[in-house]
């Protein structure tokens, strides 16, 4: 097997939220310091270049990144009440971005398996001409747009974060290279995401949206990936899938409600990992969000230890449907036939 690259910068530290703020340095350096002493389990790591012009404008408008870079420039600042800049927050964007480019380049042209970008700050929340949510500019999108124009592939998305990637979701919602899959708490922030937003155009049925009620865990997150997002990669056939990485839906995180483990983190992207196999794409992951120290960097290299193999875990038994997955098939199947009837073994 190839090579596991994981891409990452110093200025990831740099972008200043200040005190109290969920989004804070102290995430990356709780990552790299739990990956440090795990020898960032066989991964490659390799530091990140700041992304293009050309990467950039491929998601957002000039006059959303000119303006986000004289913010900055000019010391920082807040952009709305949880968005906030400092003077190396544009460097710290630039690098995240551009370690998400270039992990496609090392899968698909590289030789690379597996591959992770690390950095903040995230970026799933950022609209084509809107810094929201902690975001300023829209990582995995940029990542995703990149691949399909550098490198002529069609890229799936699959986004486990517990907010909904609102950003993500209107950047290719009438895009039909693109398959977003998104499962996220509702209610709650930013309140988008509902089972109707389906996509528009060619690309109808390729937005899917998965909201779960607060409380759901591994039984809930497993099983729509199991039994609604891989048969979606089978049917779709990408050439690369994406995971946008939030582990905010950990059990003990401070800022939603929702209950998976570890271990539910490994058999997400063990299942991730073996639908893309089966389509013949690689897998990259993209940092979003996770605001306890604790779940966000263990839940992180369990993910990590899953995608490259390195865990050793054998098959994860059948897990059986959850009602939120058959509805979701049920639903899809006006899309995708290949999910209508029995659940997928």
């Amino acid at each position: 097997m190839s090579a596991a690259v994981l891409f990452r910068h110093p200025s990831s530290v740099l972008h200043d939220t200040g005190s109290g703020h969920p989004e804070r340095a102290a995430r990356i350096v709780a990552i790299e310091e739990t990956l440090t002493a795990l020898g960032w389990l066989g991964y490659e790591v390799r530091e990140s270049p700041a992304a293009t012009d050309e990467q950039l404008g491929a998601v957002h408008p000039a006059s959303h990144t000119d303006a986000l870079r004289a913010l900055c420039a000019d010391g920082g600042g807040w952009i709305d009440g949880d968005t906030v800049t400092s003077p190396d927050s544009f460097d710290a964007a630039l690098h995240a971005a551009g370690g998400a480019c270039s992990m496609v380049d090392a899968l698909l042209t590289g030789g690379a398996s597996t591959g992770a970008s690390v950095h903040r700050p995230p970026g799933h929340h950022a609209e084509a001409a809107q810094a929201m949510g902690f975001c300023l500019v829209n990582n995995v999108a940029i990542a995703a747009r990149h691949a399909v124009r550098a490198h002529g592939v069609r890229v799936a998305i699959v986004d486990w974060d517990v907010h909904h990637g609102n950003g993500t979701n209107d950047i290719f919602r009438a895009d039909p290279e693109v398959l977003f899959c998104s499962i996220h708490e509702s209610p709650l922030y930013p309140g988008t995401g509902p089972v109707e937003d389906s996509g528009t155009g060619e690309a109808a049925g390729r937005t899917v949206n998965l909201p779960v009620p607060g409380g759901s865990g591994d039984e809930t997150f497993c099983s729509l990936v199991e039994h609604v997002v891989a048969p979606l990669l089978a049917a779709f056939e990408p050439g690369l899938v994406l995971i946008s990485a939030g582990y905010d839906a950990h059990a003990d995180d401070p800022l939603a409600g929702c209950a998976v483990t570890d271990a539910g983190y490994a058999r997400m992207a063990r299942a991730v990992r073996a639908a893309a196999t089966a389509a013949g794409a690689p897998v990259g992951l993209v940092l979003e969000g996770g605001y306890d120290l604790g779940a966000l960097s263990r839940g992180l290299s369990a993910t990590l230890a899953a995608l490259s193999g390195e865990d050793g875990a054998a098959a994860d038994p059948a897990l059986a449907e959850h009602p939120l997955a058959t509805a979701a098939r049920e639903r899809l199947a006006t899309w995708w036939p290949a999910l209508a009837g029995d659940a997928p073994a």
